[in-house]
């Protein structure tokens, strides 16, 4: 019923999180003008700033898939209160309990995949790198 609220308020937070990290590199950046090994270490890495916009991605797609299958079943309707469960209070307490098991559980699995995701990247980015400091041995 409105188990996708659950993906749009943790996309909102990485939203301002992501935000947060992107004034800090960008801070970073400015601080770092020399060609030094640190900075040159922080080019071969994938910011954190992205790999949160990956997340953000993530979530807010699937929660508009969620939403369009919502808007098809008839659960989410075109006028106030939009959901159809907000009806009743049997209703209310079975979408909560919805939004606490299922919308928390596929906001878990997205952010789990993510992260999964991001370790991967790291080692691809990081592959050659080591590739080359071999041949240079």
């Amino acid at each position: 019923m409105a188990c996708f609220l659950v993906s749009v308020a943790e996309a909102a937070v990485v939203t301002v999180v992501e935000k947060v990290q992107e004034k800090k590199e960008s801070k970073m950046m400015e601080n770092d003008t020399s060609e030094s090994a640190a900075s040159a270490e922080q080019t071969a890495k994938i910011p954190l700033s992205r790999k949160l916009k990956w997340l953000r991605y993530m979530l807010l797609g699937g929660s508009v898939l969620l939403l369009f299958e919502h808007i098809w079943h008839g659960e989410i309707v075109p006028w106030f209160p939009f959901l159809t469960a907000m009806d009743n209070s049997a209703d209310m307490m079975e979408m909560f309990k919805e939004m606490a098991t299922v919308g928390v559980a596929m906001a878990g699995l997205i952010t789990f995949v993510w992260i999964v995701m991001c370790k991967v990247a790291d080692a691809i980015v990081r592959r050659p790198s080591e590739e080359s400091s071999k041949e240079m041995a």
